[in-house]
């Protein structure tokens, strides 16, 4: 990634550079008449995004089609004078039916965040931050039309992240700068047959001349390196949000520099109580992803014939969204 490193840089740089701005011009800060709001806050919703295509007799051509995806979502946050403690919880999972073609997988999300911080000056927004998430999929992963050969599975890969660090923000609700300089990465890939090959960046399987096991694929693989991430939300327009989550990591000790991206950019338009638009962008490198790769049938060496490329994922949908928390509350007091 060392062709893109000062262009990432560049946009980091760019998204945190707004945190020295002055925060009451952005709209940021709370004024200091308002006093924070500890204790819990929860926000717990599901929704369901559908989008379906049609032809008759269309003379430019086309496939009918039918596509869905089902949201859960959970927000816990716990304050105090002092410190604080956020946690959420990311479920999707989406399917694509076309005409005279199986179904296919579009969208599979299994991810939990969790933050604790302490403030040590009351009159500085920096204060210590302790940072944990988990991401996977739920189901098999296939490179269609291929479907007798996965290439991904539940907890394989699996992609754990736990650091120490520094964050921008106490005071600031929907602006959030976070380093940390030593931020534990583990990589599992519990499949047996994924981790004989070595996917995902794992030690793959050595096998001796005769096609024999002398040492399976190791199914965890640990690094430790330098993790940043730029976390911003707001709402732009009346009913109209933008969320920015932008996270680098590069490892210490394997190709120190070579950086590891992850940026979530989202629209959520709202047109009413339960119905919402949105529109996202996934954009994601990870260095130990080959495209394409050829095993020496002798070594079992990895041999790269194309390495890591950008990928990139965009998402337009509208669908319905169900806040269970007012549902309660509404059912508590009728």
């Amino acid at each position: 990634m060392k062709n893109y490193s000062w262009f990432l840089f560049s946009i980091f740089v760019l998204c945190s550079s707004m945190l020295f701005a002055q925060p009451d011009s952005l709209y940021f800060q709370k004024k200091k008449d308002q006093p924070i709001e500890l204790g819990w806050r929860t926000k717990k919703e599901v929704g369901l995004t559908l989008n379906q295509v049609s032809f008759t007799n269309w003379n430019s051509g086309g496939t009918n089609s039918i596509s869905g995806i089902v949201t859960g979502k959970a927000i816990a946050k716990y304050k105090q004078e002092k410190w604080f403690w956020n946690s959420n919880l990311n479920v999707r999972y989406g399917l694509n039916k076309q005409e005279a073609e199986d179904i296919k997988k579009t969208e599979d999300v299994f991810e939990v965040i969790s933050n604790a911080g302490l403030e040590l000056d009351p009159k500085s927004n920096w204060f210590y931050s302790a940072k944990f998430s988990f991401n996977t999929q739920l189901a098999n992963g296939y490179n269609y039309p291929n479907r007798d050969e996965p290439i991904s599975r539940f907890l394989a890969p699996g992609y754990m992240f736990f650091g120490l660090g520094m964050e921008y923000g106490r005071h600031i609700e929907r602006l959030s700068f976070y380093a940390s300089p030593f931020t534990l990465k583990t990589t599992f890939v519990l499949d047996k047959d994924l981790a004989d090959k070595g996917s995902f960046g794992v030690d793959p399987a050595i096998y001796d001349l005769d096609g024999n096991i002398l040492r399976d694929g190791k199914r965890v693989r640990q690094e430790l390196g330098i993790l940043l991430t730029n976390q911003y939300e707001e709402e732009v327009f009346e009913n109209i949000k933008i969320t920015s989550l932008l996270r680098l990591y590069t490892d210490y000790i394997n190709s120190f520099g070579n950086i590891d991206v992850e940026w979530e950019l989202n629209l959520d338009m709202k047109v009413n109580r339960y119905v919402k638009a949105t529109l996202g962008s996934h954009i994601r490198y990870d260095d130990d992803i080959k495209v394409e790769v050829e095993t020496n049938e002798m070594t079992n060496e990895e041999i790269v014939i194309e390495g890591p490329k950008l990928q990139w994922k965009q998402i337009l949908g509208v669908g319905v969204v169900v806040d269970l928390d007012n549902i309660i509350k509404s059912n508590g007091s009728s």
